[in-house]
């Protein structure tokens, strides 16, 4: 189970989330959301992690070690899949309830990552409009910000790190990741990249 969520202030996102000329208005306030998945909605989820993880280290100074150790942000469960079904041109989409963004670095065995840390951040207006149960300070989607630290090298390829790590771990988190879906965020060059399908992967 997900522990003790905090919100991530939205002036810091609404300073450093970039225009995206393809993001629509507001949307409508729905249970979940089938509108297409962009390129756009991809930058804007790499953006909010980014963000995050500089208000998390200007916080916790021992944690900044991690940053040199990023190996790649991710999109996971509904929203991936969503984003999959997109892809696929399915006429029947999974759709976005929340959305669920997992960044994964290389192990640093003398500080242990806090695995538990979770935060709620502001998608912001967009096609997905907004969940009914909504934060009252927020106008769009949850995105729920997480992290995990996987027992690879620095300098391991991303790509496959992931995938050995939900291929081989069977704890709950990973488990719970294989069967919706996960693609890449940042770095750019793996925007939008299928790391793992379960159509293809299960």
């Amino acid at each position: 189970m997900r522990q003790g969520p905090h919100p991530l202030k939205r002036p810091a996102l609404v300073a450093q989330t970039p225009t995206l000329t393809g993001m629509a208005g507001r949307g409508r306030c729905c249970e979940r959301s089938h509108a297409r998945f962009t390129d756009e909605h991809l930058e804007r989820l790499a953006v909010i992690a980014r963000v995050d993880q500089r208000v998390l280290f200007a916080r916790k100074a021992h944690l900044a070690i991690y940053g040199p150790r990023l190996l790649i942000v991710t999109l996971c469960q509904g929203g991936a899949l969503h984003y999959l079904d997109c892809l696929k041109g399915k006429k029947h989409t999974n759709g976005v309830k929340d959305l669920d963004v997992y960044t994964f670095y290389s192990e640093d065995l003398k500080v242990p990552w806090p695995y538990r840390r979770h935060v709620v951040a502001d998608f912001g207006e967009s096609e997905f409009g907004y969940h009914p149960n909504k934060r009252k300070a927020f106008v769009g989607r949850h995105v729920d910000l997480m992290g995990r630290a996987l027992p690879v090298e620095p300098n391991a390829e991303p790509v496959e790190a992931v995938r050995d790590w939900l291929a081989t771990n069977h704890n709950k988190t990973p488990r719970l990741l294989r069967e919706k879906g996960v693609v890449g965020l940042h770095h750019a060059r793996y925007r939008g990249r299928v790391i793992w399908d379960p159509d293809t992967d299960l």
